[in-house]
């Protein structure tokens, strides 16, 4: 197989996972905009993520969020995800919109909030079983404001403790992805910050908890890819969330602020084995003022882009120039890859995958934005909370 074939190859194996909340409606921190068309329950949603599917050929899976799309019948939502051409992905737990949650939920000092919120996450795991879903994500928004309003070291352990218990619920072939994220909503600690703590309590629990990576969770000038790189390393990078970020949030399409760390990024991927592994790769974004569905389509063939780029690096190049102190011949191989205009490539890929080379064009021409607007007249539109 020519290098080239490679290449083609290993970019049809990939795989994207889009989220259900990207398709409803979401806004900034003082108002959510509402837009014509948009899903009012989860059903619709998949309906929506069968469409970038049927138009990028690279995201099969679509995660969940619970409470947002609870339904009485899961196995039902997966039979009909199916019937769609996609599948359930990831079950994303909530334990951060309700007034109990106000001091913390699993790490919070009040054993009977603790108990709720562990009660979710076991409810999250039923859920995989009824829609066969391998992976369970937890973000949690606990954290103290203020210097002595609780023990640092005591909110570890009840966070050790309320993981463990989940932790033995899963079931065969299922994982616990740890998310982290530096603040937000917490000002003075949070308690899953970084990678470092998330890694220690993964490392802790054994090989079914690994860690996730997002994008925008980190200082200005984090090196994320040396993050990525570690995890690989270690075995425990178990999810990447896409996005972009300008200043302190993870909101934006990814590659809109910095494609070029996306590169770097997906570069470490591919160069620790990372794009052949188990790692979930998910988009994590919310389209805020742009139609919905375009711009998930847009960020999966950004997210293309990046990794074809990154395919096409010359390791043995690169190795030689490094091996030899060669400073700027070693950058010059990556920056000859990062140059390279991959769309042609891409384009011929999905030709040969019988896509339409052109997935924006092939799904504005489809004419669903304009079907999903008629039809989806009355109820109420899925958003935040809903």
């Amino acid at each position: 197989m020519t290098e080239l074939a490679a290449v083609k190859a290993a970019l049809r194996t990939q795989a994207v996972e889009t989220p259900s909340w990207a398709y409803g409606n979401s806004g900034t921190r003082f108002k959510v905009f509402a837009q014509a068309g948009v899903p009012r329950d989860p059903f619709e949603k998949l309906d929506d993520a069968a469409k970038v599917h049927e138009f990028t050929g690279v995201a099969p899976t679509v995660a969940l969020h619970i409470p947002w799309d609870r339904v009485e019948d899961y196995a039902a939502l997966a039979a009909h995800a199916e019937k769609r051409g996609v599948r359930i992905g990831a079950i994303n737990s909530n334990t951060f919109q309700d007034d109990d949650y106000k001091l913390g939920s699993i790490c919070h000092p009040d054993a009977a909030v603790r108990r709720k919120a562990v009660d979710h996450l076991l409810e999250c795991v039923d859920i995989m079983d009824a829609t066969g879903s391998r992976d369970l994500k937890l973000w949690f928004a606990d954290g103290t404001n203020y210097p002595g309003q609780d023990d640092m070291r005591s909110r570890q352990d009840r966070l050790a403790e309320g993981l463990a218990e989940v932790y033995e619920r899963l079931g065969e072939g299922q994982r616990m992805l740890l998310e982290y994220k530096l603040f937000e909503p917490a000002f003075y600690t949070t308690d899953v910050p970084d990678w470092g703590t998330a890694y220690a309590h993964c490392l802790k629990l054994g090989e079914k908890a690994q860690v996730v990576v997002d994008t925008g969770h980190h200082a200005p000038g984090t090196n994320i890819e040396f993050i990525v790189a570690t995890l690989l390393r270690e075995g425990k990078l178990g999810g990447f969330d896409f996005n972009s970020r300008f200043y302190a949030d993870d909101d934006l399409m990814v590659g809109a602020a910095d494609p070029f760390q996306l590169f770097r990024i997906m570069y470490e991927v591919v160069r620790g084995g990372g794009f052949t592994s188990d790692v979930a790769f998910m988009l994590d974004q919310c389209h805020n003022i742009e139609a919905k569905i375009p711009a998930i389509i847009r960020s999966v063939m950004n997210v293309q882009e990046a990794t074809a780029k990154a395919l096409l690096v010359d390791g043995s190049a690169l190795a030689a120039a490094q091996a030899s102190g060669d400073v700027l011949g070693a950058n010059a191989v990556l920056m000859d890859a990062y140059d390279t205009d991959v769309r042609p490539l891409l384009r011929e890929v999905r030709e040969e995958s019988g896509l339409d080379p052109e997935p924006l064009k092939a799904y504005r021409a489809s004419g669903w934005g304009e079907k999903v607007v008629a039809e989806r007249v009355g109820g109420q539109q899925a958003g935040w909370g809903a």
